[in-house]
């Protein structure tokens, strides 16, 4: 079921945080990090099995936002290319230890979800109780916001 109240998106938020980090902040050096991803990479089958688990759970997590299309697919296409380096033997591997695309698919989730204006109603309700273009307005006062979204659609 996708999320109904805003601390639904705060949970997908910090959900997302979590797999970012384990997958690719657990040791971070500087402005690299290695986490299960990278240690995962070098098990053959297991690492892809991880790789594909975690972009199916992230892609999860995206639709349970509403994230746009856009969105979808630029997580699409880094979770691609982390899995399809992760199953070249040796030079593959060793590429997908230095690609985060659990991190990069996750940032791109999470810049939607901050740029998005949540509201518990229907968009019917908001446009009958005049509350829309209340929301409309403030879309165009705020330029870090970039959509409305509501949560009981």
């Amino acid at each position: 079921m996708a999320a109904r109240t805003v601390g639904d998106i705060e949970k997908i938020w910090s959900n997302v945080e979590g797999i970012k980090k384990l997958s690719d902040r657990v040791i971070g050096v500087g402005p690299v990090g290695f986490g299960l991803d990278a240690l995962l990479t070098w098990i053959p089958i297991v690492g892809t099995g991880y790789t594909v688990g975690t972009a199916g759970w992230l892609l999860f997590q995206a639709r349970q936002a509403r994230a746009s299309t856009a969105t979808i697919a630029k997580m699409c296409g880094y979770m691609a290319f982390d899995t399809a380096t992760g199953t070249v033997p040796l030079a593959g591997d060793f590429v997908d230890t230095f690609f985060p695309g659990q991190l990069l698919a996750a940032r791109a989730l999470q810049k939607e979800i901050a740029e998005t204006h949540w509201v518990e109603s229907t968009r019917a309700a908001a446009e009958a109780s005049g509350e829309h273009l209340r929301h409309q307005d403030l879309l165009r006062s705020r330029p870090d916001l970039k959509r409305i979204v509501y949560l009981h659609d």
